[in-house]
């Protein structure tokens, strides 16, 4: 089982926000910008590493920097927590049956290692068309889906109203060039009784710090 801590809601830092948009009003917050990935795309070239991975990798690292991004909900014990760690839930797509198989890839700060297994990952999914979601014995993980085929301006993920479901959800697109620069559409839903627009925000701008980081370090 995953390891986590237990969240003490009459001390949580977001306690009146959690209980309006867990009692009075059950909704999701999400947004879509434009992330600036030329030097990725670059390094990626560069390195004859693949572009998806890399950001995978980023991607994962940012959403582990902070507790908002690792919260989780025991339904059978009414509990709010805290995952140690959580991961990212890949897919492969099959281009014959036109289906997605999910792709559970275990994060590991140690980028080379982690670039490995999730190619590993990836060519074993390939061998099957099964569709293989298992959320329950993976409830630390979180959906990373790449969406290559568009340049999306928008992107919404709906769940049911009074879902209460924390992971992160994210999409990405097909990057393209605006003035000279890679642009590529991000999209990312929080649930709003863990995190608010500013929270929803923090991740695209500790995205362009992470890429910054990787590329020139």
């Amino acid at each position: 089982m995953a390891d986590y801590r237990r969240i003490d809601r009459n001390t949580y830092y977001r306690k009146g926000v959690f209980r309006h948009f867990s009692e009075d009003c059950k909704c999701s917050t999400s947004m879509t910008a434009r992330v600036d990935v030329t030097e990725l795309a670059e390094w990626s070239k560069k390195t004859g590493t693949k572009f998806y991975i890399n950001f995978l990798y980023l991607l994962t690292k940012v959403l582990n920097s902070r507790d908002d991004y690792r919260m989780g909900y025991l339904w059978q014990t009414d509990e709010l927590i805290c995952y140690d760690q959580i991961h990212p839930t890949q897919y492969v797509f099959h281009e014959d049956t036109e289906t997605c198989t999910p792709v559970y890839t275990t994060y590991t700060e140690d980028y080379a290692l982690f670039y490995r297994n999730a190619l590993e990952d990836v060519e074993k999914a390939k061998q099957t068309r099964e569709y293989g979601l298992d959320m329950v014995n993976h409830p630390n993980w979180f959906d990373a889906s790449f969406l290559p085929w568009l340049s999306y301006d928008s992107l919404n993920i709906e769940l049911p109203d009074g879902h209460l479901f924390f992971a992160p959800i994210v999409n990405w697109g097909k990057y393209r060039e605006e003035n000279g620069r890679l642009m590529m559409p991000v999209s990312v839903r929080l649930n709003h009784a863990i995190a608010d627009g500013y929270l929803v925000a923090k991740v695209f701008v500790l995205l362009e710090k992470e890429i910054a980081a990787f590329c020139f370090c």
